[in-house]
């Protein structure tokens, strides 16, 4: 029986052997990355993404990647390509080919059909010298010396550079339309992603109680108005201006002093100056002030500081934010 190499000593080579190739890509960028990115950048019509086999679902990838970054993409897949699907490359459009070897059989038929369109062809490849890397307008090298794969057969270092290189295209792209944040957020409105760019803490409170008692309510009123309004805090009003904050802490703490209770009002036990967030903020700032100051709850207010409400850590992990 053939020696077995340990579990982890395998899994450590396969990262070495990957992450040493992927460092290595770098040297081999040229001019031709650059004049790719500048004729996308320029380019009226889409970006289509095409391979065959594993290649093919690297293309995908980079397609996904490109649409949510602001370059139209779409995928078509080489085999499908030359037996009807080329129709979908359109006038102005670009075709990014993956390939290792670059002379597969079906890139040896779609690259004819795509130059005779007038379409350029971006080639990522393993093997410049080969069909493809020759008949490309641009090529971009992907060379790899060793699949990760023991019997180096299995594609795996050399769709990892591919995925990269990739990647490298989309983020050049991204940064040279400006695109920013609150782009990202147009095509990713679903999701925690999203909502991390979009969602507001009005968005939040929106369902919450507001708790609130005035400055010279009972302390047992204020009890009440914890346990009843469910968030584990009140806000505490003098002429309806925000003073204070009591949480079910402040209460605890109270009773580990004294049972002695009647005779206490919300200003005898109320943090003053409390922390507090704009309705308007975003509800990942509402997060990072929760998570400096080591608390649960956050009073909001509005434009003229008025308090509207409350956001509790567990809306924001019910969002998905946290």
């Amino acid at each position: 029986m053939k020696n077995l190499k340990p579990i982890l000593q395998t899994a450590k080579e396969t990262i070495l052997l990957e992450s040493t190739a992927i460092a290595n890509l770098g040297n081999l960028l040229d001019s031709n990355f650059e004049k790719a990115v500048n004729y996308i950048l320029n380019a009226n019509g889409r970006v289509i993404v095409t391979g065959i086999g594993k290649s093919a679902n690297i293309a995908t990838k980079i397609v996904a990647t490109l649409n949510s970054t602001g370059t139209p993409a779409i995928f078509m897949h080489a085999a499908d390509a030359i037996h009807g699907d080329l129709g979908n490359v359109q006038e102005n459009d670009i075709v990014i080919c993956l390939s290792k070897s670059g002379n597969t059989p079906e890139i040896k038929v779609l690259v004819p059909l795509i130059k005779n369109y007038g379409n350029k062809i971006i080639a990522i490849t393993g093997n410049i010298d080969s069909f493809l890397g020759k008949n490309a307008d641009f090529t971009l090298n992907t060379f790899v010396e060793k699949e990760a794969c023991p019997n180096n057969l299995a594609p795996t270092t050399s769709t990892t550079a591919q995925l990269v290189m990739g990647d490298a295209l989309a983020v050049c792209l991204q940064d040279l339309r400006g695109f920013s944040s609150k782009d990202f957020a147009k095509y990713h409105p679903g999701g925690a992603l999203g909502k991390r760019l979009y969602l507001r803490v009005s968005d939040l409170i929106k369902n919450n109680e507001k708790p609130e008692v005035d400055i010279k309510n009972s302390v047992i009123k204020v009890i009440l108005e914890i346990s009843e309004k469910r968030l584990g805090v009140t806000a505490v009003l003098e002429n309806n201006t925000l003073v204070g904050i009591i949480t079910d802490g402040d209460i605890r703490r109270m009773l580990s002093k004294t049972t002695d209770i009647n005779n206490l009002l919300a200003q005898d036990i109320m943090g003053k100056n409390p922390k507090t967030i704009h309705k308007d903020a975003m509800a990942v700032e509402a997060l990072e002030k929760l998570e400096n100051n080591k608390i649960t709850q956050i009073l909001v207010v509005d434009n003229d500081n008025n308090y509207v409400g409350v956001v509790h850590l567990h809306d924001l992990i019910k969002e998905g934010i946290f």
